[in-house]
């Protein structure tokens, strides 16, 4: 088992993608993490609110002595590893997914512009624009969290959007109040395939930082 390979590789890394991408250079941002059994490289950018949104991250496997991306297929409950040979093709990859990010991000900020202007012209009625995107439930509520002390309730389904074909994930929260009335909040989150293992592996490798519930009720 050997950290030779990672340490050169980590020691030159950010010299390569400051040298290949002058938008890098201003906004991308790297970590190093050797505690974990398998070291990482973590790629970021700091938002304006000082916090910070990977875009891709790095793993070293010491015994190979290989660094790698970790990803899941969904269709067939499989993770994989895509194996990085040499720093030309860790570089092309990180300078990829930066730039992937990138442009998601223009895109969402031009999307919510659209939907601004469109709020400003139009009356709407949020409801009416939610029953109407027809969605295919793979799988019934399945309840996250519970807490029967504060009568709240978390439950997770997730389902297909007919007309796109994107996954959807709806959370629910149910609220018990002292009137016995029932609190409901509802929050959808909307993805693609493409965007699918990211997401699955981001949350994956970041697993041992997350808080539970139970601390916050």
């Amino acid at each position: 088992m050997s950290l030779e390979w990672f340490d050169r590789v980590s020691g030159e890394l950010q010299d390569h993608l400051e040298s290949i991408c002058d938008k890098y250079d201003k906004q991308g941002h790297m970590s190093i993490d050797k505690g974990a059994k398998h070291p990482r490289i973590e790629f970021f950018v700091e938002t304006e609110d000082n916090d910070r949104e990977y875009f891709c991250t790095l793993f070293f496997d010491p015994y190979n002595e290989e660094f790698y991306l970790s990803s899941y297929d969904l269709d067939f409950d499989l993770s994989s590893k895509t194996i990085l040979d040499d720093i030309e093709d860790i570089v092309d990859i990180v300078h990829e997914s930066f730039h992937g990010y990138i442009n998601d991000e223009e895109l969402v900020l031009e999307e919510e512009y659209a939907e601004d202007e469109f709020f400003l012209d139009e009356e709407y009625d949020e409801d009416e624009l939610i029953a109407e995107v027809e969605v295919e439930w793979e799988t019934p509520e399945v309840t996250a969290f519970m807490d029967e002390d504060e009568d709240l309730e978390v439950t997770y389904k997730f389902g297909i959007l007919t007309e796109t074909g994107d996954g959807i994930l709806q959370r629910v929260n149910r609220l018990r109040t002292s009137e016995d009335e029932i609190i409901k909040d509802e929050y959808n989150f909307i993805f693609s395939k493409d965007e699918a293992s990211t997401i699955i592996a981001m949350i994956a490798s970041h697993m041992d930082s997350l808080q539970s519930l139970e601390g916050e009720y």
